[in-house]
């Protein structure tokens, strides 16, 4: 084993182009010069920016720990710097995902998302960052449960010893702002009748098991669980999650971390935060969202960690072997499109309080009579 290393990929989508679609060059080409000025200092090892839709990501490596002020404090002035950028090409929604005026020591809370990890640098430490666009974070809940816990997707559960006695998944409450630890496989179906509520009750961390060789306090899996509209108390935007998940020796393969997006699963989200539609994982090239702003979509960006040291990106989705979840993917798109404003496509009326819609519904008030 090496030594600690920690890995935050924090994101914001701080102007669209055109619209919700795509990310301008000028805003990644701000993020890389503030980045890389903070690499020169020695505050980052390495780091790389992405983009997952009209979300601007940055991926940083570092020995600062989990929610450092320090880099807490570097990403929120890169966003800040990226939004007047964005202000100045008028792009769609400039600095939407910053909801708060000025950084306060943690960008917990304040807009952005962020999936961050410490933990010791293995002989070879496979990281894959997954991001997604137009979508919630529950959005993970299915692919994680089936990364860690589903063995029909991974075998290494059935016949790698270092794995048969499964993992710890540390689940948020996200409306009540509570926790609770779940050890899989013997509580698998606890989990589940939590985390099919996907709208309230996210997979926050994944651990291994006390009988893994892999250290017990250091998570091999983190998501992104900011729900904007608790901090901003309205619709400003869907909370297009992040994910981290490392690999082999004591943990899925990578070809296991990757199966679950087979499957063009639904997930709520895409035309303003309103709508159930496929989620399709598609290379980088393929990430900007158009059609009916989306469908909803997740890119996968894969790393050799060394010395601390982020080697990539590979582009994990960029395959062939994909292609039918896409054309499947499509083809439930043209499906639910198909119903319109009605539900399931719409989403339920519970899950329409932080949008526009309740400003219509007050319109209509005074024009109900009692029956």
């Amino acid at each position: 084993m090496g030594e600690k290393i920690t890995i935050s990929l924090i994101k914001a989508d701080v102007g669209g182009f055109p619209g919700h679609s795509a990310v301008r060059t000028e805003l990644k080409e701000k993020a890389i010069e503030r980045l890389e000025k903070a690499k020169r200092e020695g505050l980052l090892i390495s780091y790389h920016v992405l983009t997952a839709g009209d979300d601007l990501q940055l991926l940083m490596s570092h020995r600062k720990g989990v929610d450092s002020t320090d880099i807490h404090g570097l990403a929120w002035d890169t966003f800040e710097a990226a939004t007047e950028v964005a202000k100045e090409l008028k792009l769609h929604g400039a600095g939407q995902d910053l909801l708060v005026d000025a950084f306060s020591g943690n960008i917990r809370g304040m807009g952005p998302g962020i999936a961050e990890m410490e933990f010791t640098e293995r002989g070879s430490e496979p990281l894959v960052a997954f991001m997604m666009d137009k979508t919630e974070p529950g959005a993970f809940n299915l692919p994680i449960y089936k990364m860690f816990a589903d063995p029909f997707t991974t075998a290494g559960l059935v016949i790698d010893p270092t794995m048969h006695d499964g993992f710890i998944f540390e689940v948020w409450d996200i409306k009540d702002r509570k926790e609770v630890l779940f050890r899989c496989p013997e509580e698998l179906y606890d989990l589940l009748a939590l985390i099919g509520a996907k709208s309230r009750y996210v997979i926050k961390r994944v651990y291994p098991r006390d009988t893994s060789p892999l250290p017990k306090d250091e998570p091999v899996a983190v998501i992104s669980t900011e729900k904007l509209y608790f901090t901003a108390g309205k619709y400003v935007g869907k909370d297009d999650p992040v994910a981290l998940v490392r690999a082999q020796s004591g943990l899925p393969a990578l070809g296991e971390v990757l199966e679950p997006f087979s499957l063009p699963f639904l997930v709520s989200g895409w035309m303003r935060g309103s709508h159930n539609g496929p989620i399709i994982p598609v290379p980088f090239r393929y990430s900007h969202c158009t059609r009916f702003d989306g469908p909803p979509r997740v890119v996968a960006a894969g790393f050799q960690i060394s010395h601390g040291r982020l080697v990539g990106p590979a582009d994990l989705f960029d395959d062939p072997a994909f292609d039918l979840a896409r054309s499947k993917a499509l083809e439930i798109a043209d499906y639910v499109r198909a119903h319109g404003p009605f539900e399931p496509h719409r989403l339920p009326m519970e899950d329409m309080e932080y949008t526009t819609l309740p400003d219509i519904l007050k319109k209509l008030e005074s024009r109900f009579k009692n029956v």
